[in-house]
């Protein structure tokens, strides 16, 4: 038993501190001692997510999920591996499933309206928003998932103010802080998109996309060797399956600024 503890020891460090290939050998090697573990079938899960393994992640939180249908922890990372696997009524219904559990729980209205705002239902991803809101008025991830949705409607006042209101509630909160930084790049305001997103890398040194904006800003200001360090600092950190194409497209850019400025 104690060199079962070890081991997911050794995992959750791992899984922490970013080395996802030793957390999934650890996690699975924990497995085959309990193969009927929610927990050690969830972790892997966990860690096979942050390792880009969607399909394999599935498997092993489909396995906790049998094993602890109950646990709202497993249906939250189900239902975010679902979503960045595009399988978006299977992420909806695992959603749905945490309401039925416990209808208090504000970030599972927010995750079901991300589903629907990715499948361009506007107003119900707001609905689902505003239910968040209810239950929990200070939450950072429904006021910032409000501010994308009138962004994408075009009501950039609106979308400004539940920006202002997240960053009022969390001024260290560095999604907010990147969601006005896109809104700035979107509508030409370079300066406040750059300092926005130098704020993002201040609260935030992983935080890839910005390094996405931050090269976009630069490229745009000729600053090319600066978009070129940004953009290989996306590719470095950003792994996930869902930013396959992103990924492909800076890799190209990349190439051609190293040409560019050989």
């Amino acid at each position: 038993m104690q060199e079962l503890e070890k081991i997911v020891k050794e995992g959750r460090e791992a899984l922490d501190g970013g080395d996802y290939r030793k957390a999934i050998q650890a996690f699975r090697k924990a497995l085959q001692a309990e193969p009927g573990s929610a927990e050690f079938n969830y972790l892997l899960g966990e860690a096979l997510i942050e390792d880009g393994q969607v399909g394999p992640a599935l498997k092993a939180l489909e396995a906790a999920r049998k094993l602890a249908p109950e646990d709202v922890e497993i249906l939250y990372t189900l239902g975010d591996a679902y979503f960045e696997g595009q399988q978006a009524e299977a992420a909806m219904a695992a959603y749905r499933r945490i309401l039925e559990l416990d209808p208090e729980q504000a970030e599972a209205w927010v995750s079901l309206g991300l589903v629907q705002f990715n499948q361009d239902r506007v107003e119900e991803a707001m609905e689902c928003y505003h239910k968040a809101l209810q239950l929990e008025p200070d939450s950072i991830f429904a006021l910032n998932s409000l501010g994308d949705a009138c962004f994408a409607q075009g009501l950039n006042d609106k979308a400004l103010e539940y920006y202002r209101q997240g960053i009022e509630f969390e001024p260290e909160d560095p999604q907010a802080h990147y969601n006005l930084a896109e809104m700035y790049y979107d509508t030409g305001d370079l300066e406040g998109a750059e300092r926005e997103c130098r704020e993002v890398l201040r609260l935030d040194q992983g935080f890839a996309f910005a390094y996405l904006t931050l090269g976009n800003i630069c490229l745009d200001l000729d600053r090319n060797e600066e978009a070129l360090q940004s953009f290989q600092e996306f590719l470095l950190l950003e792994r996930s399956a869902g930013a396959k194409d992103i990924r492909a497209e800076v890799a190209a850019v990349v190439e051609g600024l190293k040409a560019e400025l050989e």
